[in-house]
């Protein structure tokens, strides 16, 4: 279990369930009480009610991983997303992450690179950032996300030159239309471009190691 989550609860390795739900609402009361205080302590009652809230769902994202990876027969059920990202059965990965109750920071990484793979890079984009946001020191994201965008400002170069607007994908068009993927119609001249290719081998290997 995240060792950091742990004590920012005050908890142990091999916390269960109802202690999680113990400590985070111990806490949570602690700091709702000084979040109106004066000063530094009010500042500090504010974070720390956000720091709790995060740990206690990624604790809890954390068992019902551990619960889903004994019902499979092992391996974790991001594993399992991962090898169908790789085996290229999209719609199987996403119906499993749609499965998933607890959202961490992995589940929102592997979305983006669900969404990726969709050609749906506006998504795409939005999902690293969330994942970003509820794990910032994880480098694997912000390298996906330094690629993601220098796959957008090479598209919108090359939309500029073609005349098109420079916010549309080959999957998004101008008027937002969409198809029943909500990503719109994919074109598949957008994987014959090298640029398109590498990134996109990029994000899939940083997924699946």
């Amino acid at each position: 279990m995240n060792k950091r989550n742990l004590e920012i609860l005050g908890l142990e390795e091999g916390a269960t369930k109802e202690q999680i739900e113990e400590a985070y609402t111990a806490l949570r009361e602690k700091y709702l009480e000084e979040r109106f205080a004066d000063g530094e302590v009010g500042n500090n009652a504010a974070r720390m009610l956000t720091k709790i809230e995060t740990a206690r769902n990624e604790l809890l994202s954390e068992l019902a991983e551990a619960e889903n990876s004994a019902e499979n027969g092992g391996g974790t059920a991001y594993t399992k997303v991962e090898e169908l990202i790789k085996d290229g059965n999209i719609d199987e990965a996403q119906r499993l992450l749609d499965s998933f109750n607890e959202r961490p920071a992995q589940w929102h990484y592997l979305q983006s690179v669900v969404f990726y793979r969709k050609n749906w890079i506006n998504e795409s984009k939005k999902q690293l950032e969330i994942a970003m946001h509820l794990d910032p020191g994880n480098q694997k994201y912000k390298d996906s996300y330094t690629k993601l965008n220098e796959k957008m400002q090479y598209d919108a170069a090359n939309h500029a030159s073609e005349g098109a607007n420079q916010s549309a994908y080959r999957g998004q068009d101008m008027s937002g239309a969409q198809d029943g993927q909500m990503g719109g119609n994919f074109c598949t001249d957008c994987l014959t471009c090298c640029y398109a290719n590498l990134c996109l081998n990029c994000m899939c290997n940083m997924c699946c190691n």
